[in-house]
């Protein structure tokens, strides 16, 4: 290197850092002046850096996007951070804000409350925004993906609850349910449990939750037999990883550690909990000298983690004693009439008519009965009484079905239990007298789908009444609880698709919809391919925040992404890419993402550009290595260049492999930076360059706890000071030493 006169720019520098040092934001603040660098770099180095431009002044042409890499909040709260970026570059890129994850809540909804905040600051700016990134497989909202497309659970039958659950059913915590240290808070909310109509505890643990009482709900006294055993059960699921325990009052050990699941081996002081819906079952065991006195309380405690939202399905909260009599479960809601009405039940045929009777002429001449009038004699199902289940009967159970029945004069009935397709299983030739009988039946479904019980009555000219109908599972002793499952009902492969399909098209369509004023270019598809060349396929790489959107969609998601980014953005105005990494390196993977691109806009699609990362690393090279390396590059952007596109880098940077670098190291990192800038205009013809977005804007180590931390990978040092990597990318840009054009001593 030639160093020109350095004594007299050390007393220059000398003199510059003397009187500077007091008003450093002052300075930082002039965007036609740098911050003298901090690095070791030689002085006349350092001085002609500090009088380069910024970066934004060097563009090769007016439609070139040079872009940076940011964090949202440091974006935002401005700063010396803010002030590099807007007087440097004229677009950004949000490193993770504008994710599906980021923006994705655990209800499906879109909080676009960060992305506004980022809109205001570049508007005032005017620097523009690059939307990154809509279908990425890592940093996803998996929570609730998956969430969408797990398997339907139907609690077994679990006899009848010592728990009073009025107090969540009515979402007032009344009747002894107690909220404590309430972290984020703690709700019933509708829609949230098993099902689509049933309710859930919400619980969500503050931003500074770690012990399991942070978020607690204590419940009312559960009244208990002494020598009796209790089974305690409860679904939950959570919108990310969580974790909880129960914990007792009036037990003669509160914090037990516990087998929580039904095949549990061993104890365990909490439970782990997903997106997907889990029974938590266990027992409280009289033999082990459980109870302190007749009742106790339980305290879901869920404050081990901070930012967990948690749901508990509040019908099947249940503690249940195994010893007691079993209980008679009745599937008919309005099988005593009491109601007054005949609410569920409706029926046709041979103009005959259903009532219910006055008060005090059901069975025992007490409360209503059911009342069906047949007028003329027939067929049995020529007049029909039907009752719509909730849930099918199940194939391989038996059913018990009692009622008491008597009619005007004698009679005969019949009754069947049928599936939608009109079949049934048939239990005729019941007698009925003109007094109060009782009918017992016990029903064994030949289907799985038999869903209604139907009363046939128009065989005798009369009329009956009805009172007392029982339709129950034969009975379990609750000894058995434990060896009883749910039912998983699991989706099948199409239900999976067009479940996640009309995820993606909510997501896209809403997300682009509210940032199509302010985002004319999207990364719509990230890192679709494996190191081979081949589209992945979702085998791959997991993680709480993994998710293969093309598990679900097959390789046409990539399609379906392109198209509804198209659909409800600016149309043929925006520019749509897809992006990978690695590309300079691996030919095999370079080329099958041009193979992907062309099969993508053979079904219609239009791709407008391709973006390469190019995440470098000199770290450990040789002079070879480095020589080896430009010769790729340069073979990479002649190959992108041959497609036509639009052809971006993306994510630019230069590790070192040290977070100290010595003056040959800034040199190399300079060189290399040159180098791709270089390479990049050579071979992107200029219709063809949208741009280089530079990832990341300083080596202060708060910007890398994620990404290459313990490096020094950009252009300003750790005080913001601009180092060697600077003139590399303004020389780059400008096409020259911008340095020569200085006078005399600032010359470098």
């Amino acid at each position: 290197m030639n160093y020109k006169k350095i004594i007299p720019i050390i007393i220059f520098l000398v003199t510059i850092i003397t009187s500077c040092d007091d008003e450093k934001m002052n300075w930082y603040k002039d965007p036609s002046h740098g911050e003298i660098a901090s690095s070791e770099l030689p002085l006349a180095l350092q001085e002609a850096i500090s009088r380069y431009e910024p970066l934004k002044a060097y563009l090769p042409n007016a439609n070139f996007k040079l872009g940076c890499g940011v964090g949202l909040t440091e974006y935002v709260s401005g700063g010396v951070y803010g002030q590099l970026v807007n007087a440097n570059f004229n677009e950004i890129t949000i490193g993770y804000a504008m994710k599906h994850a980021a923006v994705v809540k655990s209800d499906g909804s879109l909080d676009f409350t960060n992305i506004d905040n980022l809109f205001a600051k570049t508007n005032e700016a005017g620097i523009s925004v690059f939307g990154h990134t809509l279908v990425w497989h890592q940093n996803q909202n998996a929570s609730y993906l998956n969430g969408l497309i797990a398997p339907t659970v139907i609690p077994g039958d679990a006899g009848s609850n010592s728990l009073d659950l009025t107090g969540l059913q009515n979402g007032t915590f009344s009747d002894g349910w107690n909220p404590q240290n309430k972290g984020a808070g703690i709700t019933v909310e509708d829609g949230k449990g098993l099902s689509s109509s049933a309710k859930a505890v919400v619980m969500t643990s503050g931003s500074s939750s770690k012990n399991a009482y942070d978020l607690q709900l204590i419940t009312p006294d559960i009244t208990v037999v002494q020598d009796h055993t209790y089974e305690v059960s409860f679904y939950v699921k959570s919108d990310k990883a969580g974790k909880g325990r129960i914990s007792f009052n009036g037990l003669n050990n509160n914090y037990p550690w516990i087998r929580w699941y039904a095949d549990s081996t061993s104890g365990t002081e909490a439970f782990e909990t997903t997106s997907t819906w889990k029974q938590v079952i266990f027992t409280l065991n009289a033999n082990d000298d459980a109870f302190v006195s007749s009742s106790f309380k339980m305290n879901f405690d869920f404050g081990y983690l901070p930012g967990v939202t948690y749901y508990i399905d509040v019908e099947n909260i249940k503690v249940i004693d195994k010893d007691a009599a079993p209980a008679v479960v009745n599937l008919l809601s309005n099988g005593d009439f009491e109601k007054g009405n005949l609410s569920g039940w409706s029926g046709w045929g041979n103009s005959s008519t259903r009532a219910v009777s006055a008060d005090g002429e059901g069975y025992g001449n007490k409360g209503y009965a059911m009342v069906l009038t047949n007028p003329t004699a027939a067929s049995n199902y020529s007049a029909q009484q039907v009752y719509t289940l909730d849930a099918p009967l199940e194939l391989g159970s038996t059913y018990n079905l009692t009622f008491m029945v008597k009619a005007t004069t004698a009679a005969t009935l019949q009754v069947e239990v049928q599936s939608a397709d009109y079949s049934a299983d048939y239990y005729g030739g019941i007698s009925v007298g003109t007094t109060w009988m009782q009918v017992d039946k016990t029903i064994t479904p030949s289907k799985a789908d038999r869903t209604k019980l139907i009363f046939d009555f128009g065989e005798t000219a009369c009329t009956y009444l009805i009172d007392n109908i029982v339709l129950s599972k034969n009975s379990v002793t609750n000894s058995s609880v434990l060896t009883r499952a749910s039912t998983i009902i699991e989706k099948t492969d199409a239900e999976k698709t067009q479940i996640i399909g009309a995820a993606m098209t909510d997501w896209i369509s809403k997300m682009v919809t509210h940032c199509k004023d302010n985002v004319k270019a999207w990364d719509v598809v990230n890192e679709p391919m494996r190191e081979g060349g081949e589209v992945r396929d979702g085998s791959e790489s997991t993680g709480d925040d993994v998710f293969y959107w093309v598990k679900y969609l097959g390789k046409d998601y990539a399609i379906t992404a392109f198209n509804l980014a198209r659909q409800y953005g600016n149309g043929a105005t925006d520019k749509l890419f897809i992006n990978d990494y690695n590309l300079e390196t691996n030919e095999a993977k370079l080329a099958g993402l041009i193979t992907y691109v062309n099969y993508i806009e053979s079904k219609g699609a239009t791709v407008d550009g391709i973006g390469t990362q190019m995440h470098l690393s000199l770290s450990g090279k040789s002079d070879a290595d480095i020589t080896a390396l430009k010769g790729q590059i340069d073979k990479m952007f002649q190959t992108l260049a041959a497609t036509g596109k639009l052809i971006k880098v993306s994510e630019l940077d230069v590790a070192l492999g040290t977070a100290s670098p010595t003056d040959v190291q800034y040199d190399a990192q300079s060189d290399i930076y040159q180098y791709v800038v270089d390479s990049y205009k050579k071979y992107i013809p200029q219709a063809q360059q949208y741009g280089i977005t530079i990832w990341g804007v300083s080596d202060n180590a708060a910007e890398h706890v994620n990404w290459i931390p313990d490096d020094a990978p950009n252009l300003w040092d750790a005080s913001y000071a601009r180092k060697h990597a600077y003139k590399g990318v303004a020389d780059g840009l400008a096409g020259k030493d911008v340095s020569e054009d200085f006078s005399g001593d600032l010359q470098y």
